[in-house]
């Protein structure tokens, strides 16, 4: 993420921890996710805390109490960091001087993150939903249900459409739009795949602003572009354990079973860009493992670590 997002990440993170029923543990995991959002975050309530001060004088100078204050840009300038935790009554003077629209419209970023071999459904205020395959993180907006980034995993979308308000998907360099949809986003590292089922999704609606329609995909990573026909029936069909693959590096394939069968699989570096075109099932894969030694024609190796997949002796 930039750093201007990990800014706003954390003005929402300081305003939302001055609620009685904040979040502490979602807040903690956002802070020990990267040692340098601690010191984004005191300078945020530091920030807070001048406003707040400023919105007291302006009040004591005589301004009314009918009187809105233009929020002015956000800066983040170097101070000493402070570690205090912002308090109700800054949260009150705030949300009195600015006003409670200007309040509530702020940035509120949040994660959403499952466990390797587990999956979980997020319904959105808006009546779209996602569901989120092993090992996948999605931030969201409590401000705004029609945002979402999607920061590694895969993840299934099914979009209510609304044209005044096109739900926007960031993931990796890749912004996507969608046009009534249901489709299915994967993110590892730089490489983003992208494939619809239902309805249609713009990708990069501000350049190329290439269309997709159901049975279509694009697999992105950094600035190639790859567009292919896939089967609708296989876009998300590891929602029913079903890993459908149309040459994709056995790197992606061990990916993926590490994500879904919750043990850790890694290729060997000589295998790693080897490709694999045919589908496994989840479940027999994780109770007979050397079946896939059979599928993808290499040796599994376990261990207490997991599987390595390896070149055939």
């Amino acid at each position: 993420m930039t750093d201007a997002h990990i800014d706003d990440e954390a003005l929402g993170w300081a305003i939302r921890m001055a609620e009685p029923d904040a979040d502490w543990d979602a807040f903690l995991a956002w802070l020990e996710a990267d040692t340098t959002r601690s010191g984004r975050y005191d300078r945020a309530v530091t920030m807070l805390d001048d406003a707040a001060v400023a919105a007291a004088a302006a009040a004591a100078a005589g301004v009314g109490a009918g009187a809105t204050m233009a929020p002015a840009p956000v800066e983040f300038v170097a101070r000493p960091a402070r570690r205090r935790w912002i308090g109700g009554a800054i949260a009150a003077t705030l949300a009195g001087a600015i006003g409670l629209g200007v309040w509530t419209q702020a940035p509120q970023p949040y994660a959403i993150a499952t466990a390797a071999g587990e999956q979980r459904t997020v319904l959105l205020a808006d009546g779209s939903s996602i569901v989120l395959a092993g090992a996948s993180t999605v931030w969201l907006d409590r401000s705004n249900a029609r945002v979402a980034t999607v920061e590694r995993g895969e993840m299934l979308f099914r979009v209510r459409h609304d044209a005044a308000r096109p739900f926007a998907v960031q993931a990796g360099a890749l912004r996507l739009v969608d046009l009534g949809t249901v489709f299915d986003v994967k993110a590892a590292g730089t490489r983003i795949h992208v494939a619809v089922a239902e309805g249609a999704v713009l990708v990069d609606p501000d350049g190329a602003a290439l269309r997709l329609d159901p049975g279509q995909a694009i697999f992105a990573d950094g600035a190639t572009r790859v567009r292919r026909t896939v089967a609708t029936a296989d876009v998300g069909s590891w929602r029913e354990g079903r890993l459908a693959y149309d040459d994709a590096p056995l790197a992606e394939v061990a990916a993926d079973l590490s994500r879904e069968t919750g043990r850790r699989v890694v290729a060997a570096p000589g295998l790693t860009a080897r490709t694999f075109r045919g589908t496994l099932d989840v479940e027999t894969v994780r109770t007979r493992p050397a079946l896939l030694g059979t599928l993808l024609d290499v040796t599994v190796r376990q261990d207490a670590e997991g599987w390595t997949l390896e070149p055939r002796g």
